[in-house]
């Protein structure tokens, strides 16, 4: 990923971990962030809007995108299709733009196959029993949705040791501070680094008077 300025993040985890509002919270405080959008088949959920929290797109739509490679990375998740545009996240690498994914365990996996040098972070709550009333304490989804989304979580921990980083979000203060760590410390990743100024080093020769 030499060819691009910019760092690409995937931030992944079970619904209602808290991934969401970490993100908000740091694009509130660093700039040069770009929120990668993902394209959808579900229904928006009350307060969402197109073009701000997803895409929503209808099933023949998005499948036209996939025969089109379209999408960096796509999958079916909870019944619906959720997908990333190449395009759009390629333009702001190449801007210099730190791209935040905030994508499934599934997506991941593809995502990393095509783009290797990528930090990834997988943010959890400490227990299942915990994530439950997170997502009933939401009042968004139906007990069945819940009981999938569940399900669901308690598969994607088999996938945290594919993760080079693990936010356990017990305390959201402290998560955050992970949160913040590990996107400050990506942005000094030599592997994106325009190392241009070292053309400027010259070696230091003495002067007749033997002096540096």
């Amino acid at each position: 990923m030499n060819e691009f300025n910019g760092n690409l993040i995937v931030i992944s985890g079970p619904s209602g971990s808290g991934k969401s509002t970490l993100i908000k919270r740091l694009m509130s405080e660093e700039k040069n962030i770009y929120f990668s959008i993902s394209s959808t088949t579900r229904p928006p959920r009350e307060n969402e809007q197109h073009g701000l929290n997803y895409f929503f797109i209808s099933e023949d739509d998005f499948k036209k995108s996939i025969k089109n490679d379209e999408f960096i990375e796509w999958a079916k998740v909870h019944n619906f299709y959720y997908g990333t545009s190449i395009n759009k996240i390629y333009e702001a690498l190449k801007l210099g733009k730190n791209v935040i994914f905030d994508i499934d365990v599934q997506g991941h996996e593809i995502v990393r196959k095509k783009i290797s040098n990528l930090t990834s972070i997988f943010v959890t709550t400490p227990t299942i029993t915990e994530l439950k009333n997170r997502l009933l304490g939401r009042n968004l989804d139906d007990i069945t949705t819940i009981q999938r989304r569940l399900d669901n979580a308690t598969g994607e921990m088999k996938f945290i040791k594919n993760y080079d980083y693990l936010i356990i979000n017990d305390d959201f203060e402290r998560a955050y501070l992970q949160f913040k760590s590990i996107y400050l410390a990506t942005k000094s990743r030599v592997a994106n680094t325009n190392l241009d100024f070292i053309k400027d080093w010259k070696i230091n020769r003495k002067d007749k008077n033997g002096n540096i």
